[in-house]
Formats: C-alpha cells, sequence, structure tokens
C-alpha cells in the first residue's frame, strides 16, 4: 500500500516538500519508504534530495567507518604484541585474525575502501597508540609517532602464539 499522495509535484525545483522533510525527522523509517516509492515511481521532483543525499553519506562513512575500526584494533594487538612478547596470548592472535578477516571483507564488498586504507591505518593508528599505552603502562613516547607498519605487515604478517605451558 502506498503512502504517496496522487498529486503532482508539493514544491517546484525538486526539493522536498515541508511535509517530506518533517517526516524525516519525526519518522525516518516512514520516510525512508516513501521516498523508495518516489524514486521507483520516478517521481524525482518529489523526492527529499538533500536527505536522501546525507543518508547515503552516512552509508558510505559508516563502510569506511567499519574499515577503520577493525584496523584499529589490529593495530592495537600488533602493538601489544611486539611491546609485551611476554604477555602474548591466543586472544591477541584471533583478534588479529578476525579483524584482518574484517577488513579482508570490506574491501571486497566495498573495492573503492581500497583507495583510503592509507588515510585509515593513519587515523586508527593514533587510536592504537594511544589505547596500547593505556593498557600496558608502557609510556606514549616509546611507541612510534606515525604506523610502523606498512600494509603488507598490517594484513599478512604471521601472528604464532606458542603457549609456554604446552612446551613443558
Amino acid at each position: 500500500m502506498s503512502t504517496l499522495s496522487k498529486e503532482g509535484p508539493k514544491e517546484k525545483g525538486g526539493s522536498a516538500s515541508a511535509e517530506a522533510r518533517t517526516a524525516y525527522k519525526q519518522d525516518m523509517h516512514a520516510w525512508a519508504l516513501e521516498q523508495i516509492e518516489l524514486l521507483k515511481a520516478a517521481r524525482f521532483a518529489e523526492i527529499d534530495a538533500l536527505n536522501i543525499a546525507e543518508e547515503i553519506q552516512d552509508v558510505a562513512e559508516r563502510e569506511y567507518d567499519k574499515l577503520e575500526s577493525a584496523l584499529a584494533i589490529i593495530l592495537l594487538h600488533i602493538l601489544k604484541w611486539d611491546h609485551q612478547p611476554e604477555r602474548r596470548s591466543r586472544s591477541w592472535q584471533n583478534s588479529i585474525l578476525e579483524h584482518r578477516a574484517r577488513v579482508e571483507r570490506q574491501l571486497r564488498k566495498f573495492p573503492s575502501l581500497k583507495s583510503r586504507t592509507g588515510e585509515a591505518v593513519e587515523e586508527r593508528y593514533e587510536d592504537a597508540r594511544r589505547w596500547c599505552q593505556i593498557e600496558t603502562y608502557i609510556p606514549e613516547v616509546d611507541f612510534a609517532f606515525s604506523c610502523p607498519y606498512e600494509w603488507e605487515e598490517i594484513t599478512a604478517r604471521p601472528f604464532v602464539y606458542e603457549d609456554e605451558r604446552a612446551k613443558k
């Protein structure tokens, strides 16, 4: 059942009506369904183009944020692995592997993100460095100011936990 009226454009020039802008603020779900119907019906003069564009931008940024988030966790655990070899754990190894898989999945699903990997690494290295300092009590000055790891190392360096108890 359509929520669209059979009337023509509510405003000239393809801008959203006041009604559409209010719907966007009050019930985004209903607004989204209406915008979908308008687009499918090619009733472009009635769409809420500004808010649609903002929502699409938010979707794109969420996908970039997922990439960044996974990279931050990888970088945190690599820093901990390198700076606290005596505390290495299977959970750090597993976390690196899991978040690498997330990065790979994001890049496979959204190939355009590949052009932003360097930016994402640099942005999230700062977070990883700060978190590592907090978690390990190692002074922040002991960590490189900018990311010391190349992409290949972040995504493919082997991390093998060897349980000392198992060796005995």
